[in-house]
């Protein structure tokens, strides 16, 4: 007779489950310790340098905001909005046809380098675009006021003379050729490097999956680019002209040595009458300024702190808006 193990489960029984294994935590190496501490380090320094630069800017420039603009030797009396006007309407005029001359221009630099020309020439145009990134801007100071001034002073002769009906091209012509377009060429030439750089690596990222999708349809070049590059890199392009336009509101040298101080707010390019940039206000006024003319100054330097917070505020804004698309998927 068959005797039954004590062993089995009973029928009708859940089964037992094998015991849980015990979650066993990764050991950090010293390496990984050290690099991440270094990491968060960094960031917060980053973070505790802006604070300290906001914080300063604001103590040094309440004077500027609470004194008495009779007794201000900058102000002569008008208040601080109306002074530090005409200068944000320099920074940002002279910063918008800067990037509107650049921004095209940097496109087609950057597309040529990734998608047209031979693989040495693109290595040493690519090489060449980064070392003009390696020129101080006081030389394109020099460049703009000595010799980019004489150059285009007979052009702006003829688009005054043929062109004169238009509002950005009447007035009277600067003899010296010294006048805000000259200066936002000085920017746009300043700022293509970084731009050229950024949309050439986000054009190169492109999935090559897509490009060949496009050509096997029986695209063209130019046609593909158009579907499958320029869709991939709309954040990029975006981030390099919104990087390039950051880095034209706070030049000071290239503009200081182009224009003179004014503080007009016209829309004509080609009068000695120009509107005055906030950095190249600072530079030429703060080795005479002293007292509460020197809060002034840096009451103007917070506005265009505030200012480029805000650009690149807005560039964020923009590139996150395109984040969901993805190349890759």
């Amino acid at each position: 007779m068959a005797t039954t193990s004590t062993d089995s489960p009973t029928r009708g029984s859940a089964p037992e489950q094998p015991p849980t294994p015990a979650k066993r935590t990764a050991r950090k190496r010293p390496g990984d310790v050290a690099f991440s501490s270094t990491a968060l380090a960094a960031g917060i320094t980053i973070l505790v340098v802006l604070a300290a630069v906001l914080v300063f800017l604001l103590a040094e420039s309440i004077p500027a905001f609470t004194g008495d603009p009779a007794d201000n030797p900058i102000l002569h009396g008008e208040s601080f909005a109306a002074y530090v006007w005409p200068l944000i309407f320099g920074t940002i005029w002279s910063s918008i046809l800067a990037l509107i001359m650049a921004t095209p221009l940097a496109i087609g630099i950057a597309l040529f380098i990734s998608h047209y020309a031979p693989r040495r020439a693109a290595s040493v145009l690519g090489y060449l675009i980064d070392l003009l990134a390696a020129v101080p801007s006081v030389v394109f100071g020099l460049w703009g006021g000595i010799v980019l001034a004489g150059m285009v002073q007979p052009i702006y002769v003829w688009l005054n003379e043929n062109l004169g009906w238009i509002p950005l091209f009447a007035g009277q012509v600067s003899a010296t050729g010294r006048t805000i377009l000259t200066a936002a060429i000085v920017l746009a030439v300043m700022i293509l490097p970084i731009m050229t750089a950024i949309s050439r690596e986000v054009f190169l990222q492109t999935p090559t999956l897509h490009e060949e999708a496009a050509l096997a349809l029986g695209a063209t070049r130019w046609e593909m680019i158009k579907m499958a590059v320029f869709p991939f890199a709309r954040g990029g392009m975006v981030s390099a002209a919104m990087l390039g336009l950051g880095r034209a509101l706070g030049e000071t040298m290239a503009v200081t040595m182009v224009l003179s101080v004014s503080g007009a707010v016209t829309f004509e390019l080609l009068t000695s009458t120009n509107p005055t940039p906030i950095p190249a206000n600072i530079a030429l006024r703060f080795p005479e300024a002293y007292g509460d003319g020197v809060s002034v100054l840096i009451g103007t330097g917070l506005v265009l702190f505030v200012l480029t917070f805000a650009v690149n505020a807005l560039a964020r804004w923009i590139v996150s808006r395109r984040a969901e698309f993805s190349g890759a998927n």
